[in-house]
């Protein structure tokens, strides 16, 4: 109880105020939000968990005066009361100040009011902006002759407009673009402080008369004014292992570019040209120099990377020395898990080889090899007591994009790789064997500015054969229900899919970014893949047999007719320097059609799980208002052609790497058709809405260096399979029913 009600003045020194709250009151609250004026506040009330002052309460709790090993533990880990500093005031009103300046309101007011009840404060600043001033019109001045036309041609790119507000900011960033626009002109020595501004206000008016001035070059403050020199790439020297022993250095020149490197280079000199993104006689370009470098590094073949710009006593010419050294090329690995499912134990041993330059051009080659054993029990009327697998997988990848008519400057610039995976699996179980074959051929490149990741498959393959059944197995499941599932059968028989597809990321903070917790941000995700329409053709002209099930087969093997998309919506907004929220809205169709009358199981949708639904286990939840009749999660009948996910997600810095989640899911699968083994499982619209699942629950994360641990707790709100008080657990809960727990590696959306 004394947890929860301490006394906070017991902590509050007689001259001394607790900060109890503290806002920002302006008469244009658009304003105030669109400045971030709260992020200026220098001092703030206690840190909230989830909107409680937790932490203060956990210091409070140590008692006044106490030394003890218990009350010192508390205060550590605890938040003493925030006491209000004058200082800290004065320097917030200075700030805010500054920061309404900057954005046109020269003659802005900041005023503070203060409300005190006891040994408690509340505080107020009272933001007044004033007229905002506005650009009236722009004179540019240029003391360089040879450059006025560039300045000129670019001002259809500016920044600056008529009407537009008098924003420091603004002029800030108008200053960079130029120093970039100039720098990728070849004038290596432009910087910013060569532009300024001139604001001339007119009096009795909120208008101003501004000049953007260009300077001359000059290098340094004793040195003449001159013309700013403009500069071509001259020689370019790769530095190949300059920091191996010694040995003999050869210089070796291709394409008008001296390699230089000590013993024998391990890869075609065409690996260093063709992801440079600059050549001889051409312009100084900012930009291909970053994306030089950018190309160099993600090189598996390359462990680091320098590039080092030397102008020549002529000044008009650089040097280029791209300094390279060797990754190791083969390496080796190995990975031990233990797995336990509903109880049964097993444990799984994968090996892994590499080559990161195997043909001298940088290209990687993977070789896995996976086995697996797990002891099954509880199993009656099977001759195995086991499973076990076994799998491979051969990945292939290739710099830039192996396809007629696309430049390698084109892949350079924008991170492109070609793929070729090769995968097989074997699985022995008591009630079947199975083996799977893939192939796929694999496009992927980047946006210049690293928004944009996509993906295109220009091939993939996969071919799933069942050499053997189990006769108790095709009693139980496939004889004795007949043709009536046939979910169940279609997934029991070989099959063969051939898919087209792509798929993209948005992330508006760049793909670099390995995390957008803390930070506003938009992630997009979307695929469309298909299936099975070459062969279709192929068989419909040239004619193709049927199986008993009247599916067309390729080369006696039925195969797989659909089409699938997939569009993913996800916004993190921060509130303050501890609180985001972040929202998510996935959507998923596929459609079969043609050959197939159900979906292949891999590519249908599930719900439930870490990143969905999180209030129901893995694949637990529908489709639709589905039910198992013995209360057993069903994966073959829980799944369906439709998807939809809606969550919504408080997260808030607790301590040290720790942060805290609050959250509310929503959403279901849905059949895109009536199928009898999962009555009420169709989607229809007059209904749909009545199916949503919701589940509420918290969550714990540690933020690691390159990735996050995440601990989430689900408990059912709204649960479509029950009707009844049942169908809202949120008011009648079981905990042995309605809760979930999940681990997770990374954050749900």
């Amino acid at each position: 109880m004394g947890f929860f009600s301490c006394a906070i003045d017991k902590y509050v020194p007689d001259e001394a105020l607790y900060l109890k709250k503290v806002e920002v009151q302006s008469a244009n609250p658009e304003l105030t939000k669109n400045l971030y004026l709260q992020n200026y506040v220098k001092q703030n009330p206690n840190t909230k968990w989830f909107g409680l002052k937790i932490p203060m309460r956990i210091y409070c709790a140590s008692k006044p005066g106490s030394n003890g090993k218990g009350a010192k533990i508390l205060r550590k880990i605890g938040e003493p009361p925030a006491l209000l500093d004058t200082l800290k005031v004065n320097s917030t009103i200075s700030d805010m100040t500054r920061v309404l300046n900057n954005a046109g309101f020269l003659h802005c007011q900041i005023d503070t009011a203060m409300a005190v009840e006891g040994k408690k404060a509340v505080l107020q600043y009272k933001v007044d902006p004033g007229e905002r001033y506005r650009i009236a019109s722009t004179v540019r001045e240029v003391e360089d002759s040879a450059i006025v036309q560039i300045i000129y041609a670019d001002s259809v790119n500016s920044l600056l407009h008529d009407g537009a507000p008098l924003d420091i900011n603004v002029l800030n960033e108008e200053r960079k673009r130029i120093t970039r626009m100039m720098r990728n002109n070849g004038y290596y020595r432009f910087n910013k402080e060569y532009v300024s501004f001139i604001a001339d206000t007119i009096i009795g008016s909120k208008e101003v008369e501004l000049t953007l001035h260009v300077a001359l070059h000059q290098e340094d403050g004793r040195s003449m004014p001159e013309r700013h020199p403009k500069y071509r790439i001259n020689n370019i020297n790769y530095l190949v292992d300059m920091n191996t022993p010694e040995g003999n250095v050869d210089t070796v020149y291709h394409d008008d570019a001296a390699i230089i490197y000590k013993d024998k280079l391990r890869y075609r000199p065409s690996v260093l040209t063709g992801n440079t993104l600059f050549q001889k006689g051409e312009l100084y370009n900012d930009d291909n120099i970053s994306m030089t470098y950018n190309n160099f590094t993600r090189l598996g073949s390359i462990a680091y990377s320098n590039i080092r710009i030397e102008p020549n006593a002529t000044k008009d010419s650089l040097d280029c020395n791209i300094v390279i050294n060797h990754a190791l090329p083969q390496s080796v690995s190995f990975d031990v898990e233990g797995t336990n499912t509903a109880g049964d134990l097993g444990a799984a041993l994968s090996a892994t080889y590499q080559h990161r330059n195997l043909f001298k051009g940088a290209e990687s080659l993977s070789l896995k090899l996976r086995g697996a054993y797990e002891a099954i029990t509880g199993l009656e009327g099977y001759e195995g007591n086991s499973y076990k697998e076994v799998g491979g997988e051969i990945r292939l990848g290739f710099p830039g994009f192996l396809l007629p008519y696309v430049s390698k400057r084109f892949g350079a610039s924008h991170r492109a790789t070609s793929e070729i995976v090769t995968q097989y699996n074997y699985q022995d179980r008591p009630e079947f064997n199975r083996r799977v074959l893939t192939a796929a051929w694999r496009y992927r490149w980047q946006s210049i500015d690293r928004k944009f990741q996509n993906r295109f498959d220009l091939l993939e393959v996969n071919y799933i054969n069942m050499p053997w059944i189990s006769s108790t197995f095709k009693e139980q499941y496939l004889d004795s229900i007949g043709r009536q599932n046939s979910i169940l059968r279609y997934n029991y028989e070989n099959i063969l899919i051939t898919k087209l597809g792509f798929n993209f990321t948005y992330n508006s903070l760049g793909t670099s970014v390995v995390s957008t917790y803390g930070k506003n941000a938009v992630v997009i995700r979307g695929n469309i893949e298909t299936s099975g329409n070459v062969l279709n053709a192929y068989t419909s002209i040239f004619g193709g047999h049927h199986d008993d099930q009247g599916h067309r087969t390729f080369c006696g093997i039925a195969y797989a007719q659909y089409v699938r998309g997939d569009i993913d919506y996800s916004k993190s907004m921060v509130i303050d320097h501890n609180n985001s929220l972040a929202m998510h809205v996935g959507i998923g169709v596929a459609v079969p059609y043609g050959n197939t009358d159900v979906l292949p199981f891999e590519k249908r949708y599930f719900a439930g799980g870490a990143n969905s639904v999180r209030g129901w286990s893995v694949r637990s939840l529908g489709p639709g208002g589905y039910k198992s009749s013995d209360n057993r999660i069903n994966f073959l009948n829980q799944s369906g052609d439709i998807k939809l996910d809606i969550n919504l997600e408080w997260r808030t810095f607790l301590f040290w790497k720790i942060n805290g989640a609050l959250f509310i899911d929503g959403g279901n699968i849905w059949t895109i058709r009536r199928y009898a083994d999962q009555p009420d499982g169709e989607f229809r619209f007059d209904k749909f809405f009545k199916q949503l699942a919701f589940s509420y629950g918290i969550g714990l994360r540690m933020s690691l260096d390159f990735f996050t641990l995440r601990f989430d707790a689900g408990m059912k709100a709204i649960n479509p399979a029950y009707s009844g008080k049942d169908h809202y657990p949120i008011f009648h809960p079981d905990f042995s029913r309605d809760f979930a727990f999940h681990f997770a590696v990374g954050l749900p959306f």
